[in-house]
């Protein structure tokens, strides 16, 4: 049994000093024991790791490419949303793995083990399916094959251009199938997915109410009952005033109706709720799939988090366009962004709970839940997700136990993290990742070549 020894862990049980944590070789946390004498590979602060419970890998190429104003109204993520549309027209298979390997570098360099990918690109730039249905998902299985990080895939069911039925955009002819064409492609990626070690998972997923025939997303929930389920909701207020019109309600209020919404549903954003529906939706026991930095970098809105938490719901964060890459600075703007919405500090912790801890364990627990990933905390038959932060930085000096977090959270960086396991696996040591310069290398040649084709 492989062996972690660390000066200060966060357990199952709180906080411990001198805890030795026994690996199997299932990547499985055997043994959590405080009190032991140093042994094994000696840490200073142990963590669980946090799931990143909504990626689009392949965006990570337009990150700082998409800040020019084009329009001469209101920008908003409507004209972004064109610009990314031109980038998926010309990102060819290839490129699509090296910019998600580079991706989940940054995702596991900064303390993130697993990632749930929404992929809702899938065919020919022409819409033409590959021969081999899923060779855009066997892209992103093989990136995951090579940064060794957990992969929850995603592939994302897309049939009309808006509600209605409204025809596709030819911009949008790589993402859309029919219900059959997606359970095709869904079978496909499943098998695909056997290359890769026993934590990694699938699931299905709507890419929203607008896009999707309502009908189709309950047959596609009878047809899995017990995968994951994501789906975006409620991002912009154009769209939900559009299924209102269409359906008589507002979207969050449809799911709540004619969806059996569970722990197994994660809905990416929520945004835009009445406080009705925030309730029903914390009530219902499913995922809120918060991105903080995406959401501000498109200027979507700030979730109701007041509202949702008064009624325990389960949230999570994830990094969505991947505009930039940070699990401590994700947790820190979706905590900032509920104290500039209330002019009040310490919002989404309770009194005597520490800030950093309360979006620390809500989002361990949530990331947990959306990946159908056994990993939200340190403790015997939980998966080896764990990363280490460097008690010698000035950022953490002196500090214990939740000061720990709350300065990670709020006046730390990525550069704080040291070492990541995921499954057992040890894919980042001494702040990089153990493949890190071959997969930038890669990474760094199809970004220069999509940025000359952008610009042509």
């Amino acid at each position: 049994m492989d062996a972690i020894w660390a000066k200060t862990a966060l357990t199952g049980e709180g906080w411990k000093p001198d805890v030795r944590i026994g690996l199997n070789q299932l990547g499985m946390i055997e043994a959590v024991e405080a009190g032991s004498p140093p042994c094994g590979y000696q840490v200073d602060i142990a963590l669980p790791a946090v799931c990143n419970l909504h990626s689009h890998g392949f965006q990570r190429v337009l990150s700082g490419l998409a800040e020019d104003r084009h329009t001469t109204g209101a920008d908003s993520f409507w004209t972004w949303r064109k610009l990314m549309y031109a980038c998926i027209g010309q990102v060819m298979p290839e490129e699509i793995e090296a910019i998600t390997a580079y991706a989940q570098v940054e995702m596991l360099e900064s303390g993130f083990s697993a990632v749930a990918e929404f992929h809702y690109l899938h065919h020919n730039p022409d819409g033409t399916p590959h021969s081999h249905l899923a060779e855009l998902s066997s892209r992103i299985i093989a990136a995951s094959r090579v940064t060794g990080i957990g992969l929850t895939l995603l592939p994302v069911l897309y049939q009309h251009g808006g509600c209605g039925k409204r025809q596709p955009l030819p911009e949008q002819a790589r993402f859309v199938n029919t219900i059959d064409s997606y359970l095709e492609l869904f079978d496909e990626s499943a098998r695909a997915l056997e290359v890769l070690p026993a934590d990694s998972r699938i699931g299905i997923a709507a890419h929203s109410l607008r896009a999707v025939d309502p009908n189709d997303l309950v047959q596609l929930r009878e047809i899995h009952p017990d995968l994951p389920l994501h789906m975006h909701i409620a991002e912009q207020q154009r769209e939900v005033a559009e299924f209102e019109k269409v359906f008589g309600m507002r979207p969050v209020e449809w799911l709540t109706r004619h969806a059996s919404i569970d722990g197994k549903w994660c809905l990416v954003h929520a945004t835009h709720m009445t406080e009705l529906e925030t309730r029903k939706l914390a009530e219902s026991g499913g995922v809120a799939g918060l991105c903080p930095i995406t959401e501000a970098n498109l200027g979507d809105g700030i979730f109701n988090g007041v509202d949702y938490i008064h009624h325990a719901g389960n949230y999570g964060v994830g990094t969505d366009s991947n505009i930039r890459i940070s699990l401590c600075e994700e947790l820190r703007m979706l905590e900032y962004s509920q104290r500039l919405k209330h002019r009040r500090r310490a919002v989404l912790s309770k009194p005597g709970q520490s800030s950093g801890r309360a979006v620390f364990d809500a989002s361990l627990l949530g990331g947990s839940l959306a990946l159908a990933r056994q990993c939200s905390s340190i403790e015997p038959g939980q998966l080896a997700d764990i990363f280490t932060l460097d008690a010698h930085s000035e950022v953490l000096a002196d500090c214990q136990n939740d000061e720990i977090l709350d300065s990670f959270v709020f006046a730390g960086d990525s550069q704080l993290v040291l070492d990541v396991w995921s499954a057992g696996r040890h894919v980042v040591r001494e702040g990089r990742h153990i493949h890190r310069d071959r997969i930038r290398d890669r990474y760094l040649k199809v970004r220069k070549a999509i940025h000359k084709r952008l610009n042509e």
